[in-house]
This record gives structure tokens, sequence and C-alpha cells, in this order.
């Protein structure tokens, strides 16, 4: 699959939009083409349209609903497994989500899923192109305190149930990893599975499981989803280190 085009100075930020209702693609359509360096390039009312149509127009960014309806063949969250299906043909794809409900469960699925945003459809409309501006970038928009949502949920009851337990911050965690440990984590941040970073380090794919169980070791948790979101945490934090 093509990579998508590079959005830059003379090249306009091409998007895609799912969602099940006509009333809030049209919206969402208008809003985004009225900046002049957003391009709307396709849309889709159901989830069969958009993985079908989307590789096709080769946008930079698919705002995807969370939920849509029954004629999109899949009930609630369908537009997570959209999302999920995507990034996996299409790497460089930044997907953000949207939805009507503030759903703890939807959240944790998306992030998981390689979302790089997820925001609610109550959002003001210039709110909604700051968004959208954001996730092409290759950041995150979720906030401290959505993203220590998630954390509490990774971390489960056990952890919860430890008032004395002090964690290190995020970047005193981060400093237990080397410079390749660094990019390998900021590539899972971007959902890339270990095929995926093998190949665009040109390393082994043995090797690349090897050093996320460093990772994982060094950030004291179990699950590559779980330093994904320490990433995305920090990422907008401090700049990234080279390698040495």
């Amino acid at each position: 699959m093509p990579a998508s085009p590079a959005a830059g100075p003379d090249a306009p930020l091409r998007v895609f939009i799912l969602d099940d209702h006509e009333v809030v693609r049209r919206g969402i359509r208008d809003l985004l083409e009225a900046e002049e360096d957003i391009e709307v390039v396709g849309e889709a009312s159901t989830a069969r349209e958009a993985l079908s149509r989307v590789p096709a127009t080769r946008p930079h960014v698919a705002v995807l609903d969370v939920r849509l309806g029954d004629h999109g063949g899949g009930g609630d969250h369908e537009g997570i497994g959209v999302c999920r299906e995507l990034r996996a043909r299409m790497p460089e794809l930044a997907c953000l989500m949207l939805t009507s409900f503030d759903d703890d469960e939807a959240l944790f699925d998306a992030i998981m899923a390689g979302a790089a945003g997820y925001v609610l459809k109550q959002i003001n409309g210039s709110d909604l192109v700051t968004a959208v501006r954001t996730v092409a970038t290759g950041k995150s928009t979720l906030d401290p305190r959505t993203a220590a949502r998630v954390m509490a949920r990774l971390r489960g009851p056990q952890d919860a149930q430890r008032p004395d337990a002090a964690p290190d911050s995020e970047e005193s965690q981060l400093e237990r990893l080397s410079p390749r440990e660094r990019q390998i984590l900021d590539l899972i941040g971007e959902g890339l599975t270990n095929r995926q970073i093998a190949d665009r380090l040109f390393l082994a794919e043995k090797t690349v499981k090897n050093r996320i169980s460093s990772i994982l070791s060094k950030l004291g948790v179990g699950r590559r989803v779980q330093a994904a979101v320490i990433a995305g945490r920090v990422r907008d934090q401090k700049p990234r280190r080279g390698l040495a």
C-alpha cells in the first residue's frame, strides 16, 4: 500500500470522514473545507465503505465515528474496528475518533486500536480543526486527565489499591531506555506492529521483539499498549532524542 502523500506548504491536508449521519458528515466537511489548507477527499457512512474508500483516497487523517448504526454491520464501537484495520493497512494514517459519548471503554479500545485522538461531538468547530491538524503532525490529542484515566484502567485494581505506591514520573521512566529503545517506543506509540517497526528501522523482527521486552521491563509494565500510553503522554512534552 503506497504511503499517504505528505502534507506541505503547497499540499493540502487530506481528510476522510466516516459517520453514519449525513448531517454530521456534511457539517464536518463544511467546517474543514472552510480552511484553505484542508481538503476532504472522501466520506463514508458504513465501515465497509470506509475500508474500501480510504486506501484509494490516501488521506493524512481519518475522522471516524466511534459508534455506527445497525446498517454499518457491526454495532457499537464499530468505528474503532475501522481504525484498527486502517492502521494495519496504512501505518502513516492518523485516526481521530469522534463520539457523542464520554465512554472510558471506547476510549481505551480506541487507544489500543492505534487512534491518535479521541474527541466528543460536542467539541466546538475550531477545536475540531485544531485536533485534525494536531494528529496530522503525528501528535496525540489526549489531554493529561484523559490519559490518566486510561493508565488507571491499564494498571488495574491491584495498583489502585496501593495508595502508598509512588510511581516514577514518565520522564524518569523513559530515562531508563536507550536511544534505540526510545525510538522503538515512539513507533509503538504510533501503532506500528513489530514487523512494521522492523521494516522502518531495518532490524530483524526478533530483534524488535527482544527490544520491546526490554522496554516493558524497564518501564515496569506488562503490555505494549501501556508503554504506548506512556509514550503518548510525554511525546509532546519533550523533544525526541536522536540515535547516538
